[in-house]
């Protein structure tokens, strides 16, 4: 019998809590006040249909596998086929057992891939917290496993509703294209059986891309959801506009922006004109496409400040960057790769604008950790409306959470800082992420106590104010 089936899975009480006994003791006490505090999960991709069926999960691959790019990523560089994971061109695909027990065994036969990374803790604390798994994934458990599992999700407490209540979700943000009708948050809202909060996030990447192929028809698409004319620039701002109000009357406090850089540079209204009206004939170039997007990155502030919808960036990623991979298997698949970044020029003319603006929340976040104290926190530590939002995608991880608190809170305090989110379409690790950075959060302030920077007194609040206080205020919750 190998190791690992020998092996008890369990998690330790004081994990990612400090190594020295007294300042572990602090951090303790701190943890303790805000473990069980409500989660507000401001930017999420959890599907909204999930909780308006309220329908068993089909298997254990389809919802701890096959959606999480995080899981994807490591197996592939390692040799996994995605096709065998149960991904297709359309994003993930509906498994039988046959197929979602080989994805299974794949994960578990490789589960010591995962050592020293975030995931792996994710889904130590899933498994044992949530299902009650004791054995440590391998080849010779992937099949106790999955059939343990599996016969949890038979259960009514199993259900995505009941595991929203049991995780104390208090809001749940998804992330949703304008576009979308919003019919499941509708739904949600207007049934007196579900007690929780679920509410859209307006997300316009594509619709701000001139150079998408699709972009034309994206526009006539859009115009004719908003029942507006978007044959030109003026039609095309008014019907985004339209949709926003629309996101906001269905519930949405926030809009959010992934692009490649973060210019905001405006054009005077002819050009921009100009240039919309080329994309609509199909004859932009990708320099005209920039332009635009970043004038739209300061038209979209500018909205903001009238419809009071939280503006978010996440910018700073290379989408798709193994194209074979995009062909094959579509969007999140896990070759989104991070870039270099450039903030304080190029949020200068949005700042410039309406960085004092009182009806703006704008949040920054990024996966280049360099511009968190050179550029991110100065600014955060003037503009009345920008927050630095926390550790994101490839940050969301116990070191770089760890050198984020150091890189930022010298500058900017904690109160510049945007509260934690888990920007997850694995459902399940919400809570293990929430609780992830509540430890983390108390291990810090702890040692601010022990070095007499804090009394335990404000270390106790700050830990209260960065779990409701905080998230609250910055997402106008």
């Amino acid at each position: 019998m190998s190791a690992d089936t020998q092996a008890s899975l369990s998690v330790h009480p004081d994990r990612l809590l400090p190594a020295q006994p007294e300042v572990r003791d602090v951090a303790r006490r701190i943890y303790a006040t805000t473990k069980d505090l409500p989660i507000i999960s401001p930017h999420s991709h959890v599907p909204p249909q999930w909780l308006v069926d309220d329908e068993p999960w089909p298997d254990p691959a389809s919802l701890l596998l096959t959606p999480d790019h995080y899981v994807l990523r490591l197996l592939h560089a390692n040799g996994a086929e995605l096709s065998d994971l149960g991904r297709g061109p359309e994003g993930p695909l509906p498994l039988d057992e046959a197929a979602a027990r080989k994805a299974w065994r794949i994960l578990c036969e490789n589960y010591h891939l995962f050592r020293g990374t975030p995931v792996k803790y994710w889904f130590d604390t899933t498994f044992t917290e949530v299902f009650g798994i004791t054995q440590v994934p391998s080849a010779a458990t992937a099949d106790s496993i999955y059939d343990q599992v599996a016969e949890k999700l038979t259960q009514p407490e199993f259900r995505p509703r009941a595991l929203f209540e049991r995780f104390g979700i208090s809001v749940l943000a998804t992330t949703d294209d304008p576009l979308d009708d919003l019919v499941p948050h509708r739904t949600l809202a207007e049934d007196p059986t579900f007690s929780g909060r679920v509410i859209p996030t307006f997300r316009p990447d594509r619709f701000l891309e001139l150079a998408r192929p699709d972009w034309p028809e994206l526009a006539r698409r859009l115009g004719e959801v908003a029942d507006v004319d978007t044959g030109d620039y003026a039609g095309y701002i008014a019907a985004l506009e339209n949709r926003r109000r629309y996101f906001k009357e269905h519930g949405a406090v926030s809009s959010d922006h992934s692009h490649f850089d973060a210019g905001t540079e405006p054009l005077d209204e002819a050009e921009a004109s100009r240039i919309y009206a080329a994309a609509l004939r199909g004859e932009v170039t990708e320099a005209e496409a920039v332009a635009f997007r970043r004038h739209m990155m300061s038209e979209t502030a500018r909205m903001a400040t009238e419809d009071g919808l939280v503006m978010t960036l996440h910018h700073g990623v290379r989408r798709n960057h193994d194209p074979d991979n995009f062909a094959r298997f579509g969007a999140d698949a896990g070759s989104d790769i991070p870039v270099a970044m450039e903030f304080t020029e190029a949020l200068r003319p949005l700042l410039g604008r309406y960085g004092n603006h009182p009806n703006l929340n704008l949040v920054v976040f990024t996966i280049d950790e360099t511009v968190f104290s050179r550029e991110l926190a100065p600014m955060a530590g003037f503009y009345r409306s920008l927050y630095v939002g926390v550790p994101w995608w490839f940050l969301d991880a116990p070191e770089a959470i760890r050198r984020f608190r150091g890189a930022v809170t010298e500058t900017a305090g904690f109160y510049r800082t945007s509260g934690f989110i888990d920007d997850t379409r694995a459902f399940l690790s919400i809570p293990t992420r929430h609780d992830m950075s509540r430890r983390l959060d108390a291990a810090y302030l702890a040692e601010l106590v022990a070095e007499h920077r804090l009394t335990e007194e404000e270390a106790l609040a700050t830990a209260h104010d960065l779990v409701t206080t905080i998230p609250k205020q910055v997402f106008k919750l």
